[in-house]
């Protein structure tokens, strides 16, 4: 799938994939030439761009959209991103289309015409087709059903082939030129959480969740310094639970390249409305916190490549 460079110089914004049978893209990626920070923040789950054959499909898309959704979490990205230099790539395609925090094989066929296919190869982890939320979401919680029909195997392909396969692609090569420049990359994936309930009396529920894969994702200082940044600020924060991480962490993290990777939650409560659809005016508080968390990290990841000798991708 072809990507769309609007602008000049090896970084600049890139209009990648296709959402099928619209001429819109599957995402959006800002890439500053000068690279001035070895971040990148990506918000697959922030996609909106619904097309019509999509939302006719849907049983109910309003709720459906509103559950899936990391609501208005590109909205917080695209602030981080402007306030520290970290580069930006938001998905433009909705979750109910295709998630890209899952393996292209992570498929509930029931959703299939015809089924699985013969000798489909099967990935072991992230196996979340079960719960009905896999490659393209089949039922969510207590609302059951999302789709009033079943789609094509061609349809399927062509999902995969125009926006998973180009998203991670250019997540991919654009980890490389960071590292490639500052010796050290960081991703941080970034998601929103419905909140959290007490798990015993007077608990303060976590308002954020640092994920890393149990500690396979990134050096462990990353993920103690994004812990510590938040609690020393009075915020309710975890580690791991109930949120580790999935696909883009497993696809993506490779520590002794030193290409790090961690997953932040973000309770939609702290910056959306009570009905948790619109942002709120405790928007920009977090955003000025994260882009905080976001410098702290960059130097640490900065850091990492100068104490450790990390040698350039391309030497």
């Amino acid at each position: 799938m072809a990507d769309r460079k609007t602008s000049g110089g090896e970084g600049g914004t890139l209009a990648g994939g296709r959402i099928p049978s619209t001429d819109r893209p599957a995402f959006r990626l800002e890439l500053s030439p000068a690279m001035p920070v070895p971040v990148l923040i990506a918000a697959p789950h922030g996609g909106r761009a619904y097309p019509e054959w999509l939302l006719d499909r849907m049983r109910d898309a309003e709720a459906a959209a509103l559950r899936l959704e990391d609501r208005h979490i590109d909205t917080v990205a695209e602030a981080l991103a402007g306030e520290t230099g970290a580069a930006l790539l938001v998905a433009e395609a909705p979750r109910a289309l295709l998630d890209l925090n899952r393996a292209n094989d992570d498929m509930d066929w029931g959703m299939v015409e015809g089924g699985a296919p013969q000798r489909q190869a099967k990935s072991l982890a992230n196996r979340r087709s079960r719960s009905g939320l896999g490659l393209v979401p089949r039922r969510l919680s207590g609302s059951g059903e999302i789709w009033n029909r079943r789609m094509t195997r061609p349809e399927l392909d062509e999902r995969i082939a125009s926006v998973h396969q180009p998203y991670h692609r250019a997540l991919g090569k654009a980890l490389d030129e960071l590292r490639d420049k500052w010796g050290a990359a960081l991703l941080i994936d970034l998601h929103s959480m419905p909140p959290l309930k007490r798990r015993f009396p007077n608990e303060k529920p976590p308002e954020f969740v640092v994920g890393d894969r149990f500690g396979a994702s990134c050096d462990h200082l990353l993920a103690a310094r994004a812990l510590d940044f938040l609690g020393r600020r009075g915020r309710g924060v975890a580690h791991n639970r109930p949120y580790a991480g999935g696909y883009v962490l497993d696809r993506h993290a490779q520590p002794a390249r030193g290409i790090h990777a961690i997953q932040l939650e973000i309770c939609r409560s702290t910056y959306l409305d009570a009905r948790l659809s619109e942002p709120s005016a405790r928007l920009p508080a977090v955003v000025r916190l994260l882009a905080g968390l976001v410098r702290d990290l960059a130097a640490c990841t900065a850091g990492l490549a100068r104490d450790r000798g990390l040698p350039l991708a391309a030497e």
